[in-house]
């Protein structure tokens, strides 16, 4: 099997044959070791969004995890009324879906 020929592209108004220019004035990010500034606004946080979190949050989130993983194991051993039911197990599946939430909001 034949290689493909390369193609040559024609130079640009400037004549030379280099897809970008030649030398170090056309850098993006700068090389000195000075503090480098953003030119975008960004607005001071508040101090309530570094506190920890008050020490209810981890026992509700534990509270949210246990009650789920329970109900889905009551479920399957039947001691729920009207159990083994799917609700039952939706349930404890929301209830483990509201654990992982509580947790997002731990500091």
């Amino acid at each position: 099997m034949a290689k493909p020929t390369k193609r040559r592209i024609e130079a640009g108004s400037t004549g030379s044959s280099r897809t970008t220019p030649k030398g170090g004035s056309s850098r993006t990010t700068p090389k000195g070791g000075g503090e480098v500034t953003s030119k975008r606004y960004t607005p001071p946080t508040s101090a309530a969004a570094h506190m920890p979190s008050p020490p209810w949050v981890p026992v509700l989130m534990f509270a949210f995890f246990g009650l789920g993983i329970l109900m889905i194991f009551l479920n399957y051993t039947e001691i729920l009324p009207g159990s083994p039911s799917g609700w039952w197990l939706l349930g404890g599946l929301g209830g483990i879906l509201a654990g992982i939430i509580t947790a997002t909001q731990l500091h």
